[in-house]
């Protein structure tokens, strides 16, 4: 098992995450990968955009798979100036994971999630490596990574 994986699963574990990790001999890196490995649409998963303010504090921004982030409106939510997409360097600095792997949680950064991730009652997200997914409640999402839930989809 790819040591991602197995930390996140510690995370889980250590934090009582009430939450499934799934691993598939498939990619799961972009939505669509991941919706054909679980048989189900892209409404059912939610996607982790990570963006940096000009302090280097890692925000991540969470939005279900067919919707897209709005850094305008991002930046009226968290005051904190001009922010950007963070480099896949910088994904894998500040949370440990690569990017198509990140999880919703279990890493210092601000978590913000759109209000419509909380529409659903159970979503995937990463889950530590291309070829692994968590399924959580959304409200054990919100729980786990204390994040703020506001409107910053286009």
């Amino acid at each position: 098992m790819d040591k991602n994986e197995e930390r996140i699963k510690q995370f889980l574990l250590d934090h009582r995450v009430n939450a499934e990790h799934l691993t598939f001999t498939q990619s799961c890196h972009s939505v669509d990968d991941a919706a054909r490995a679980v048989k189900t649409t892209k409404d059912n998963f939610v996607k982790n955009v990570c963006l940096v303010d000009s302090n280097g504090t890692l925000i991540v921004a969470i939005v279900k798979g067919e919707d897209r982030v709005s850094i305008p409106l991002v930046e009226g939510v968290v005051q904190k100036g001009k922010l950007r997409i963070a480099t896949p360097e910088e994904v894998k600095e500040k949370s440990g994971y690569l990017i198509g792997g990140v999880p919703s949680f279990g890493y210092h950064a601000l978590f913000l999630i759109d209000e419509r991730v909380m529409e659903k009652e159970k979503v995937y997200s990463g889950g530590g490596s291309v070829q692994s997914l968590i399924k959580i409640t959304s409200q054990e999402l919100l729980r786990v990574n204390g994040g703020r839930v506001v409107m910053f989809r286009k």
